[in-house]
């Protein structure tokens, strides 16, 4: 088998080379296998059962990722050099990078639960406690820390070692404190977590879905946009099918919404015979 493997690799190849000499604007595509989840030096992680992952997202090493959390596309959390622990329905942005530190500090990162962070985002050996909101581009680095239900503006950097305290809106660079958040600011934070939560389970379960499934919702999506409501509909997944049922397409001979085969209304007939004796 591995001599015969060889042959076809071989022949795949310079299949593949010939196929490029003949295009007019080459183009090379590199299937690299999937990056998603990574074991370091015996630290695989740990990553709830609910939570969901984009297949673009990257997760490394030591790493503990809470229920019903989510790392969108292109994130990496990287838990290489220390640990990293993410709490529940916390939110990790689309490339967004989550780090920790082991050169001279021992800072792990901690991440609570129903914590948002945008895209773009770095939060690099720090902590970060429940319902916190770091917005897009923002960066929370070494050693710093920010306190129950507190805000870092966009693009803003809370430089190492600086804390804010809970209940604040910090902004700029470095960021500094621009006041106090209401109650209702403070509850958003919670609200916006418990979106990207139900939202990630929808991506969640379109992206396990195969090829196959795909196609078969592409061609139910261009069935109902071109299906007239004068038409018998398809039939919904779990319905009964119908015997004389031809290909998903109704049954033939009773294709429209008639009188043949939907029967007016007797004082709809009455007027359809005066009509006709007129």
């Amino acid at each position: 088998m591995q001599s015969v493997g060889s042959v076809f690799r071989g022949l795949a190849k310079s299949m593949d080379v010939l196929g490029r000499s003949l295009e007019v604007s080459p183009y090379i595509e590199k299937l690299i296998p999937s990056t998603r989840i990574v074991k370091y030096k015996n630290k695989v992680p740990m990553i709830g059962s609910s939570a969901f992952i984009a297949p673009s997202a990257s997760i490394q090493g030591n790493v503990e990722i809470g229920m019903g959390s989510s790392v969108w596309y292109g994130a990496t959390v990287r838990g290489d050099v220390n640990s990293i622990k993410i709490g529940e329905q916390s939110s990790i942005g689309e490339n967004t990078v989550i780090h920790a530190a082991k050169l001279g500090n021992d800072l792990p990162t901690n991440i609570g639960s129903r914590c948002v962070i945008g895209p773009h985002a770095v939060v690099h050996a720090a902590t970060v406690e429940d319902d916190c909101m770091i917005e897009s581009g923002a960066q929370v680095l070494d050693g710093s820390k920010m306190s129950k239900s507190s805000i870092l503006e966009a693009n803003s950097i809370l430089t190492p070692g600086t804390s804010v305290p809970s209940g604040q809106l910090w902004s700029g660079i470095p960021a500094k404190f621009v006041r106090n958040l209401s109650p209702e600011e403070m509850s958003s934070i919670t609200e916006a977590a418990y979106d990207s939560f139900e939202m990630a389970g929808v991506h969640a379960e379109e992206c396990s879905k195969d090829y196959r499934t795909v196609e078969e919702d592409q061609l139910d999506f261009v069935d109902t946009q071109q299906r007239s409501d004068d038409y018998f509909q398809k039939k919904s997944k779990g319905e009964v099918k119908d015997p004389a049922d031809v290909l998903d397409m109704g049954v033939p001979g009773r294709i429209f919404n008639h009188p043949l085969t939907a029967p007016l209304p007797e004082d709809m007939m009455d007027h359809t015979k005066n009509e006709t004796k007129k």
